[in-house]
């Protein structure tokens, strides 16, 4: 059901845009890495990188999008690793949100050769997705993240459009929101040891309207990372909503060097 109700929003943000390169086409960039990862967040699955996979599928790119287990940070970063063992040649690493805390542990891999996160967390050793989140300013979203009886983690249904995806269509916006998938509270206290991005060109996509990790915590991260940064004027869910901005700042990082 969640991947059906992410490919909807898509469709119905993406109508009327015409996508270059309609046929797939191998004539990518001299030099530019040919293999793209991405990586999803907590609370959605890996079909809420459709929008931009489709983008970047469509100009010659070979995308994989990881399917986190959502249920540890070690599942994730091994299911990123998995994926990054299947990729031949130099790959682009991307996280999303939660999917920045996987891509800071998963991407020391010498395959990767940068790193982008969008709307993301990246913790230096020794911080946890809690630490951040504790020490970051307060947020709509992060105050409505609650564990139930198992101690698996969401947002609250009632929130969740606000907060998380608040330029997506409303109805589409309540239904992920009674959709969503838990992050286990494992995942949430479970420091990094590895920071990919000392070692990486680094790139970050700032939302300057998210509710769920503030944009001066954004910035926080990617000065801290040196990374090259873009601004867009969007939410939470701007990897589905400004689709195209972001597929540009991806497309930069497969000719760094």
């Amino acid at each position: 059901m969640l991947n059906i109700l992410l490919s909807l929003a898509a469709t119905v943000l993406l109508a009327g845009t015409t996508l270059i390169g309609s046929v797939r086409s191998a004539e990518l960039p001299k030099g530019a890495a040919h293999n793209i990862v991405l990586v999803h967040g907590a609370f959605v699955d890996q079909t809420s990188w459709q929008p931009v996979a489709d983008i970047l599928t469509k100009k010659g790119y070979n995308v994989t999008l990881v399917e986190n287990p959502l249920t540890s940070l070690a599942a994730d970063v091994d299911a990123t690793k998995q994926a990054l063992a299947k990729q031949d040649g130099k790959t682009v690493l991307v996280g999303h949100s939660w999917g920045g805390v996987v891509i800071t542990e998963a991407g020391n891999d010498p395959k990767v050769s940068a790193l982008v996160y969008v709307s993301a967390f990246a913790p230096d050793v020794g911080q946890s997705l809690a630490t951040l989140a504790k020490s970051g300013p307060a947020t709509e979203g992060a105050a409505a993240i609650h564990p139930d009886d198992k101690g698996n983690l969401y947002i609250d249904p009632k929130v969740f459009p606000s907060a998380v995806a608040a330029d997506l269509p409303l109805k589409i916006a309540e239904s992920l929101a009674n959709h969503q998938l838990p992050l286990s509270d494992k995942a949430f206290e479970a420091p990094v040891d590895t920071t990919a991005w000392r070692d990486k060109p680094t790139f970050y996509v700032i939302t300057t309207k998210d509710r769920v990790i503030a944009p001066e915590a954004q910035k926080f991260f990617a000065d801290r990372m040196k990374a090259q940064i873009t601004d867009v004027a969007g939410s939470h869910a701007s990897l589905v909503v400004h689709a195209k901005e972001v597929a540009e700042v991806i497309e930069k990082a497969t000719l760094a060097k």
